[in-house]
């Protein structure tokens, strides 16, 4: 029988195909990298200190916090090593490794924005039965179930990426194991895996935006109908800055798997991937969290008491 996995481990070239950029991307990077572990640990911390941010939106808030983290250190930390490195290398168990991790993650914070909206529709649509509707323990099996299905969807990615043949070359053109460059670089047949992964990539994908879609629609219906034009602002203002956050991951994400494998394009794949990889997991403590004036005075009231005492 033919062996299928002869490639023992594989060589990540990263940015290596611009050496004179090495010391500025690896400055840019680590800088946006240490701004995410202390933006998404701070907001963990935060929430879990202050009791009046111990509410729906802010659980759901502190695990989008929690996978921000957790996917970009996935990613990050061995990214910035392999700047260092002449011949960067990882292990095909450790390239399936970081390759599911990475999958889960990504796929969690998808649904989980698909469940911020839902949360949104209802605190804007049925303000009175907020509290009802939002129980606890609904709010924890939320949480489970995108882990849940998350792990599950990475699970079957991997297992179909990871039985193809890699018997010509052991160079990724890229800086973390992702699909694409894996698919460039098999000598098997790659049909059944595109079929999969935008069979599952249209349905997840699809499946959390038209949640999204419509949450916002009945959201917008509802701020129409708000009399106060204060109200109506601070409402636009919250749903703006989700809808921002939203358009960048799943825009990414579309653009990057949504299309067949003729079509990628190594350079424009690793400019693209350093947003939804590096950028977006630095963006959503700010985006979600510090324009909140809830979070801003909770943000004050900690200093205050731990600078001056009280």
């Amino acid at each position: 029988m033919e062996n299928h996995t002869t490639v023992t481990e594989f060589v990540l070239l990263g940015f290596k195909d611009h050496p004179d950029l090495q010391c500025l991307l690896f400055v840019v990077f680590l800088l946006i990298y240490v701004i995410t572990v202390v933006g998404n640990l701070g907001m963990i911390l935060l929430i879990k200190i202050d009791s009046h941010l111990h509410t729906p939106m802010y659980f759901f808030l502190s695990n989008l916090s929690l996978v921000d983290l957790c996917y970009s250190s996935v990613i990050a930390p061995n990214m910035l090593v392999n700047f260092w490195i002449e011949n960067p290398l990882i292990s095909f168990n450790g390239c399936a490794t970081q390759f599911f991790f990475f999958g889960s993650f990504a796929g969690i914070e998808g649904f989980l924005l698909a469940v911020v909206a839902y949360d949104r529709y209802v605190a804007i649509c049925k303000p009175l039965l907020y509290t009802v509707m939002m129980t606890p323990h609904l709010n924890v099996l939320l949480v489970l179930a995108t882990y849940l299905a998350g792990f599950i969807n990475a699970a079957i990615h991997t297992g179909f990426t990871f039985q193809l043949s890699f018997c010509h070359s052991n160079v990724l053109n890229h800086f973390f194991c992702d699909t694409p460059p894996l698919l460039k670089l098999s000598c098997s047949d790659t049909h059944i895996n595109e079929i999969v992964i935008f069979a599952f990539a249209s349905f997840n994908e699809l499946s959390c935006l038209l949640t999204i879609l419509i949450s916002y629609l009945y959201i917008l219906t509802a701020i129409l109908r708000i009399r106060s034009a204060e109200g109506r602002h601070k409402a636009f203002s919250t749903c703006a800055s989700h809808l921002t956050a939203v358009t960048i991951f799943f825009g990414t994400i579309l653009f990057m798997y949504l299309r067949p494998s003729s079509s990628y394009s190594m350079d424009q794949d690793k400019v693209v991937s350093v947003f939804y990889t590096v950028v977006i997991p630095m963006l959503n403590p700010l985006i979600y969290s510090l324009r909140n004036k809830e979070v801003k005075a909770s943000v004050g009231k900690l200093f205050k008491t731990t600078c001056f005492g009280g």
